[in-house]
């Protein structure tokens, strides 16, 4: 019998740990390189902190997998069994430049179904958690259940990248809706966006493309919460593959994916 309780202690203890590991880390020179373009970036920082984790449960749960951002982990094609989907440092770029505005992100999954999701924002020391079945937290604060908001009155969250010319999404989609929503709001780390949302700081999120590692936990947060979360074209997160994303209270999802997208 898997004793989640337990998972979920040691978790938190875990991300406690390397989120003070990084504040250390913060004060001597870091190394920094790209990935798949100049400005997908990754510090020596990222790959120990997912090297620490990665320690630190095989050691404890050896029959347990791993899907981490930097790739240390197991190359896995399903979700069977227990899963740990990490990011170590969600906003890479904001670590680099403003030392703030990033997050340690897990989400730890049991046959496909999210049971436990972290979210640390490790400069504010706030831990945003969610088990399944008992709520979202932000530290000891309980988060309430969504609010239906109109788009009038949302703050949404939502990269430039996606009004502007890009591969993705012909920039005239979305720009009505950024003209109908009372304000946007870009942090540079999806994880914290998602945290953002499922506490009602922020009200909708859009993105058109996300890795695993960027939104697991934080669709565990939002299940807790009465969020919905979906691709643009109305399907099911299979936290397998990169997606685009619209993850919201029902009312502002709805909205958007009726009046905005382009669907069959």
């Amino acid at each position: 019998m898997t004793n989640w309780k337990e998972i979920d202690r040691l978790a938190k203890s875990w991300v406690k740990e390397a989120g003070q590991r990084i504040q250390q880390s913060m004060k001597e020179k870091m190394t920094i390189e790209t990935k798949s373009n100049p400005n997908d970036l990754v510090t020596n920082i990222d790959k120990e902190t997912e090297r620490f984790f990665i320690e630190k449960i095989q050691s404890v749960f050896p029959d347990h997998h791993i899907l981490g951002e930097e790739g240390q982990g197991d190359k896995l094609t399903s979700l069977d069994g227990i899963v740990w989907i990490i990011d170590p440092i969600d906003g890479t770029m904001n670590f680099i430049h403003q030392k703030r505005n990033f997050a340690i992100s897990i989400g730890i999954f049991e046959n496909g179904k999210g049971k436990i999701g972290l979210i640390y924002d490790v400069t504010h020391d706030e831990l945003y958690h969610a088990f399944q079945g008992e709520g979202a937290y932000m530290n000891d604060t309980k988060l309430g259940k969504m609010k239906e908001v109109p788009l009038e009155e949302s703050i949404l969250a939502i990269n430039a990248t996606w009004i502007t010319e890009n591969r993705r999404i012909d920039p005239s989609v979305l720009s009505p809706l950024v003209k109908r929503v009372r304000g946007t709001r870009s942090y540079g780390s999806a994880a914290l966006e998602l945290a953002y949302v499922a506490a009602g700081r922020m009200d909708v999120y859009v993105t058109m493309r996300l890795a695993p590692w960027d939104y697991a936990a934080g669709c565990i947060l939002l299940d807790e919460v009465g969020g919905t979360y979906t691709t643009i074209d109305g399907k099911p997160l299979n936290f397998l593959e990169n997606h685009s994303i619209v993850a919201g209270n029902p009312a502002a999802h709805r909205a958007i994916f009726n009046e905005y997208l382009p669907h069959e």
